[in-house]
């Protein structure tokens, strides 16, 4: 894999726990403002390969480049010693995470949530860091709800608020596992449809999910994982409509057997959201 310029480029990726191997030499490239659907049976390593991304989990080989850069690592005649934690943490401010169980302080307001990395970490102004919060806020629907707390937010809600922290610091890279498997059923199109949002505006996204019909509409690329591997990767119409490898196409079977309607478009047309300019970081 040569391309430098990739947004998020993997090159051979393993890593176990103990004597279990969970990714098996991972090759993965995500170009600038693309959309990634990463799918695959529970257990399959979807989830480590994220942490490994934004370098929660450390890797045991290969590489993980950020917009070209070495990820969590520096390299010296060929050999590979651990980063800086300044050098991580910086990393990790260019990249956002929304996980699945949204992960919100209890103790502090949907406003104070959202601030506290802008402003503690990437030490903007609290008066920008507000603006830019309170911006996104109104283009998920949920500026009222500034000064509450999460306790008093529905699933869908807490999980547009966590959206919005990931957003705050204006990343490069935004990086989603299983956004709305945590949620009840009528609370998900609230979520994907706020997604859907932010791959509009050319956000880089890299997205685990079980939502094979939102793979379909936003994705550029669906990767199937199983068993560790990337079994294959390509267009939705290529991995979801016309997989070339059996175990593809035994998963996309079970899907459908399971919900019949999820790898088919819903007529209804949704209305986008609001389009307010968010104020530029300085």
């Amino acid at each position: 894999m040569t391309n430098s310029r990739a947004a998020l480029r993997i090159e051979n990726v393993t890593k176990s726990f103990g004597s279990t191997p969970v990714l098996r030499g991972i090759d993965l490239i995500a170009e600038p403002g693309t959309v990634t659907c990463i799918i695959g049976p529970s257990g399959c390593g979807k989830s480590t390969l994220l942490r490994c991304i934004n370098h929660l989990i450390a890797v045991d080989a290969g590489r993980i480049f950020i917009g070209g850069r070495l990820a969590g690592y520096r390299e010296a005649n060929g050999r590979l010693y651990d980063a800086k934690e300044g050098e991580i943490n910086r990393m990790r401010s260019r990249i956002g995470m929304v996980f699945q169980h949204f992960n919100l302080y209890g103790h502090m307001t949907v406003l104070q949530n959202i601030v506290e990395a802008p402003i503690n970490i990437l030490k903007q102004k609290p008066k920008v860091a507000k603006q830019r919060a309170m911006a996104l806020l109104e283009q998920v629907g949920l500026s009222d709800k500034a000064k509450a707390y999460p306790r008093q937010l529905s699933g869908g809600q807490q999980q547009r608020v966590a959206i919005v922290r990931a957003l705050a610091g204006d990343p490069d890279l935004v990086l989603f596992d299983e956004p709305t498997s945590a949620l009840d059923p009528e609370l998900v199109q609230e979520v994907l449809d706020v997604m859907r949002d932010i791959a509009d505006r050319g956000m880089t996204m890299i997205v685990v999910t079980h939502e094979l019909r939102f793979a379909r509409e936003v994705a550029d690329q669906v990767v199937f994982m199983d068993a560790g591997r990337v079994v294959e990767h390509g267009t939705p119409e290529e991995v979801l409509d016309n997989p070339r490898e059996e175990r593809t196409r035994r998963f996309i079977a079970q899907v459908r057997r399971a919900a019949p309607d999820e790898l088919v478009s819903p007529p209804a047309v949704v209305p986008p959201l609001p389009s307010e300019v968010i104020p530029p970081l300085p």
